[in-house]
């Protein structure tokens, strides 16, 4: 018995210690909202005439919202922790996409109507 409630006690232990947060953010075309992810609350509205720079923590996840009204494409440049800095062109009509382990920082260009 003892060694079962040891077992479990270790286990809930490991768990919380490894789980992941995930931030959840929208860009919209002037605006940038920031959710609470369990909730669905806004946290946070700023606007944004710059390129929206989203920093991410240790063992987060970044839940990106990618809203414009029409068809359009942004430029996403994120950095890892190594400081490798990778390029994407994804499509901005309510879309969703989420980043990968390791990253520290996602910056979110205006949209445009082209892939370039």
């Amino acid at each position: 018995m003892k060694k079962l409630m040891l077992c479990t006690i270790l286990s809930i232990l490991f768990f919380n210690s490894y789980s992941q947060d995930t931030i959840c953010t929208m860009v919209r075309l002037h605006e940038v909202v920031e959710f609470n992810y369990q909730t669905n609350e806004v946290a946070s509205r700023y606007d944004s005439k710059k390129p929206a720079i989203i920093n991410v923590g240790y063992q987060e996840v970044l839940c990106l919202h990618l809203y414009d009204e029409k068809k359009r494409f942004r430029k996403v440049i994120t950095t890892y922790d190594d400081g490798e800095k990778t390029t994407h062109i994804l499509e901005s009509k309510d879309n969703v996409y989420y980043s990968p382990l390791g990253v520290v920082k996602v910056e979110v260009r205006r949209p445009t109507i082209l892939k370039i």
